[in-house]
């Protein structure tokens, strides 16, 4: 069985005039998402591994997790290909997710998380709000060839 949740940066601050890779969190985004890391910690306390795109406010959300949930922060990978907003690129990234990690942490944008939540279940949701987490649970024991989970634990009412 392979787990899959899906996070998406807390709100940014767009106040600041810097390229879109650097914008930071907002003061809004960090208390939400410290919220969020409380009220859904057992989405978070199985993670093999947190993944994060390299932007600042996918970053500093994934670190806010950890640091909450007392997590190892030998536990966070950032990787380059999760900076996309582009939901094909995304799904593939999930379909080439090494298979001895078994509960998968994302930290991204929309659309691309939005798309990526479409493909692997039947959600069927316009737009996964910031801060907003899924959790899809599947069958398959390879991420290559997943096909639609299960989306559990309510996510689908409480947070898009």
């Amino acid at each position: 069985m392979k787990e899959l949740v899906i996070l998406r940066h807390a709100k940014s601050n767009r106040a600041y005039s810097v390229d879109d890779i650097n914008r930071p969190l907002s003061p809004e985004g960090i208390d939400r998402i410290k919220k969020i890391s409380d009220k859904k910690n057992n989405l978070f306390r199985k993670a093999d591994i947190i993944i994060s795109s390299p932007a600042i406010r996918a970053l500093h959300t994934a670190i806010i997790v950890i640091y909450e949930l007392d997590l190892s922060l030998e536990k966070l990978k950032i990787d380059n290909y999760l900076y996309t907003f582009s939901g094909s690129i995304a799904i593939d990234y999930v379909y080439a997710l090494d298979n001895h990690w078994n509960n998968v942490v994302l930290v991204g944008h929309n659309p691309a998380f939005t798309e990526v939540i479409n493909h692997f279940s039947d959600a069927g949701i316009n737009h996964l709000r910031t801060a907003g987490c899924v959790k899809i649970t599947f069958d398959g024991n390879q991420w290559s060839n997943l096909s639609k989970g299960e989306v559990l634990l309510g996510q689908k009412n409480n947070n898009f």
